[in-house]
Formats: structure tokens, sequence, C-alpha cells
């Protein structure tokens, strides 16, 4: 069993570089291996929630209003084509990505 450590961005870029018998390690590692990690069953997976919708007053900033609303709006070409390139589900990755800057910058957050 490993133990975990918290640390510091500062803290990490310190640390020495991984050998290559690490990467390997980390690498061949499987979710069996590891006796405190259990795999859920499916019952276990469908009470899943994102986090924003079970803590939404706790590590996230910005209070969560879980409807859609439609909107039309203008974004530069390549930052579309990045979120397009990667598949299926674009305009999900699109809020997450401006969920995450509100949780950044609360001081655009109306209360």
């Amino acid at each position: 069993m490993s133990t975990i450590v918290t640390m510091t961005l500062d803290e990490v870029k310190k640390l020495p570089p991984l050998t290559d018998k690490r990467v390997r390690e980390i690498m061949d590692f499987s979710d069996e291996q590891d006796e405190d990690c259990p795999v859920p069953s499916k019952e276990q997976l469908k009470e899943f929630r994102p986090w924003y919708e079970v803590h939404p007053n706790g590590n996230s900033t910005y209070k969560v209003k879980v409807t859609k609303t439609p909107v039309n709006i203008r974004i530069d070409s390549d930052i579309l084509d990045a979120f397009k390139s990667t598949g299926k589900g674009y305009q999900t990755r699109i809020n997450e990505a401006l969920r995450n800057y509100l949780n950044e910058h609360p001081e655009y957050i109306r209360a």
C-alpha cells in the first residue's frame, strides 16, 4: 500500500525526473492491483454525479444552475476547430472550460 503525499506545484517541479523503470511500472499498473480502489458496480456507477452537482457550494466557487440555455456566440475558428477535433461532445467540453474559468476567476461571478 502506498502513501498519498500532498505537494505544491513548486515542490513537484523540484522532484527529480522519473526513471525509465518507474515510467514502465506506472504504465503497467492495473486497477486490479490496487485493493484500495475497488471497481464500482453498474448500480454504483449510475449514482455518480459531476462534482459540481454534488458540491455546488463546496469546492466550486461558481454556483451551478444545472439547466442549459441555448445561445449563439462567435468563437475564433482555431479554438472551435481544436474542440471539434477532440470528437463528439465538444460543446460539453467548451462548457466545462468556461465553468473552470469562472471557478478560477470568481471576480466575474455575480452574487
